[in-house]
């Protein structure tokens, strides 16, 4: 996902099925000039990550298909946005799995609207604070790797590789996030958009891009997590 924009205002994505609180975080958010979106359950939100690119995440935790944690986790694999989860008091469990996901903080129901106001406000000041310049991060240099991306260029080892577009989206994602694993569901929303549900294309592309970056059968690079996803090592040991 992109880096936040300085110069527009802030977008939100709220995820809540509940449309009594949609709409008072609606009302609180919109006030303050914020761009905002809406979405009903976890699996909406991520569909919607991609075209809205949002600068914060709002989610509630207890929602149908798709709840607050398996969503924190699903954004966590391809992005650093902050995510403030809504709580109510005996969610502790969940809210620990949140926050073990990867949630930035949390906010216990009922909640102040002026407590959660100021949280989004610190929350992204940081967040357009720590955020690099786009030219910080058009070459990458990793281990083995070194991947020019205005150029669409990878050499490995000192060798240039030759990658479809399609290859390159994904290696990069991958690059992007080393040592880290990233779930099928991440990658094929990263490299194949929103509307991507067809799992073969993410497994023939890693299987092509292993024949032109691996050294031996036994994968070194982009190790397969079963049932979840893929791991990518750029000096090809645990070592990153």
């Amino acid at each position: 996902m992109k880096s936040p924009d300085r110069d527009s205002p802030p977008k939100i994505l709220i995820v809540d099925d509940e449309p009594q609180i949609t709409r008072v975080l609606r009302t609180a958010l919109s006030t303050q000039g914020y761009i905002l979106h809406l979405a009903a359950n976890g699996v909406e939100a991520f569909d919607a990550l991609e075209a809205f690119q949002p600068d914060l995440v709002i989610t509630d935790l207890a929602m149908p298909q798709m709840d607050g944690v398996e969503l924190t986790r699903e954004i966590r694999a391809i992005s650093q946005v902050p995510i403030i989860v809504l709580s109510v008091r005996n969610q502790d469990r969940q809210k620990i799995e949140a926050l073990d996901a990867g949630a930035d903080d949390f906010v216990t129901k009922p909640f102040s609207i002026q407590e959660l106001q100021a949280r989004v406000r610190a929350h992204l000041r940081r967040y357009t604070a720590a955020a690099p310049d786009a030219k910080d991060t058009q070459v990458l240099d990793l281990g083995d790797f070194h991947i020019d991306v205005p150029q669409h260029r990878v050499i490995v080892r000192g060798q240039d590789i030759h990658l479809t577009p399609k290859q390159f989206d994904l290696l990069l994602v991958l690059a992007q996030h080393p040592g880290q694993v990233l779930t099928h569901r991440a990658l094929l929303h990263a490299v194949w958009g929103s509307n991507a549900d067809q799992p073969e294309y993410l497994r023939v592309n890693i299987g092509q891009l292993r024949k032109k970056i691996e050294t031996s059968e036994e994968p070194r690079y982009i190790l397969t997590e079963p049932w979840i996803g893929y791991r990518f090592r750029p000096t090809g040991t645990d070592v990153l």
